[in-house]
């Protein structure tokens, strides 16, 4: 099942605590799915999640996957669970493990500076990030991903995350 999608690293994922909680799409298809669908889904830990990273240099597809994933509840601020790692991605989501999820309008990172702010998305924001699927850092499409080889760089096409059995 499909909780995330970014196709185009533009600003599309500045989005308020209220529009995270719920889920958002659009013709283009970024994507998603909702902080509070992803926290019903997954507090019995029965989904894995599967990250899909698309490297810019080389356009090919690198996989993160994931044998623990669970996103807390609202009164947690949605605290990720994630856990491991397989995959020829390199593992940026631990990074963000035990951490509770941020938007422009509800900060709960570390960084001096609200991160969700500083990259125009929301997320698991610990000293910002790691696995920065929902950020736009700099100029439109230049989203990344910091543990993908060295040799192919970290900046992104496009990115996914999939909740699998």
């Amino acid at each position: 099942m499909l909780i995330q999608q970014n196709v185009n690293g533009s600003n599309f994922f500045n989005r308020s605590w209220a529009e995270f909680k719920v889920g958002f799409n659009d013709t283009s298809g970024n994507y998603w799915l909702g902080n509070e669908l992803l926290h019903q889904l997954t507090k019995e830990a029965r989904y894995k999640l599967q990250c899909h990273v698309q490297a810019r240099s080389n356009g090919i597809i690198y996989v993160a996957k994931y044998e623990t994933f669970l996103v807390g509840t609202e009164a947690n601020s949605y605290t990720l669970r994630v856990a491991h790692y397989s995959g020829n991605a390199g593992d940026s989501m631990s990074y963000h493990n035990g951490v509770p999820f941020s938007t422009f309008d509800r900060r709960n990172d570390v960084y001096t500076e609200n991160c969700a702010l500083l990259t125009a998305g929301g997320f698991w924001y610990k000293s910002c990030y790691r696995a920065g699927v929902n950020v736009m850092v700099g100029t439109p499409g230049k989203f990344a991903w910091y543990n993908l080889p060295v040799s192919i760089g970290k900046e992104l096409k496009s990115a996914s995350m999939w909740l699998t059995c």
